[in-house]
């Protein structure tokens, strides 16, 4: 199900040039209305539901509706970014309320394990760079008579 956002909590970011959920959209989805400055999702059908722009809004404007197998049936999902930490609070349609949190990665942007002596011989050879590494190859087929 595609994000969609609640038009009384979105503030369109205080009037800045550009919002929290337009600068994260990994699919560039998200955009303001210039009359309302109110966020919107110009095409839902291709949405991903990575939920990086519910995760980024400061006012908690954004909702993407889980599918059955991530979210039971009937309930929200809702995570909230911390400075350590996602809190994740999940609604069922009895009322009942769960929290999980998980940590935020810790790895400072542009500096995770590029494994920089581990290269590639040949792109056209149909291993992956581990494999043509440890010195496996593809076996050939022999020949029947």
């Amino acid at each position: 199900m595609p994000s969609f956002v609640i038009d009384e909590k979105c503030d369109g970011c205080k009037g800045g040039d550009k919002t929290a959920c337009e600068y994260i959209c990994p699919n560039d989805l998200m955009v303001l209305e210039s009359n309302s400055m109110k966020a919107y999702n110009q095409e839902p059908d291709q949405c991903w539901e990575c939920f990086s722009c519910v995760k980024i809004c400061p006012t908690q404007a954004i909702e993407v509706r889980g599918y059955s197998d991530f979210v039971p049936l009937g309930s929200s999902i809702m995570p909230m970014l911390g400075t350590e930490d996602v809190m994740w609070t999940c609604k069922f349609r009895n009322g009942s309320i769960k929290r999980f949190k998980f940590p935020i990665r810790t790895t400072p942007e542009g500096a995770a394990n590029a494994y920089t002596d581990l290269k590639g011989k040949d792109l056209d050879s149909g291993l992956l760079s581990t494999e043509e590494a440890e010195g496996y190859e593809i076996p050939k087929p022999q020949a029947t008579v």
